[in-house]
């Protein structure tokens, strides 16, 4: 099972941000927010990569593929 911790500075990330970190496009992102491949959460009038659930569920798929 997978066991390192793991620290989260904020809950969520503009798109142009994760874009950056990630090493894609803004469009690349806009495109999987559109398609919902990736979580949002709208603040305000802007959508913001939702990293907690993303973080979640790549924890889920990961302890899911180690049974």
């Amino acid at each position: 099972m997978f066991k390192e911790n793991l620290t989260i500075d904020v809950p969520v990330m503009s798109q142009e941000k994760f874009a950056e970190k990630v090493g894609v496009t803004t469009d690349t992102i806009r495109g999987m927010v559109d398609t919902k491949a990736l979580d949002t959460v709208k603040i305000g009038k802007r959508r913001w990569i939702n990293l907690a659930s993303l973080t979640h569920k790549c924890l889920e798929s990961i302890s899911s593929t180690a049974k």
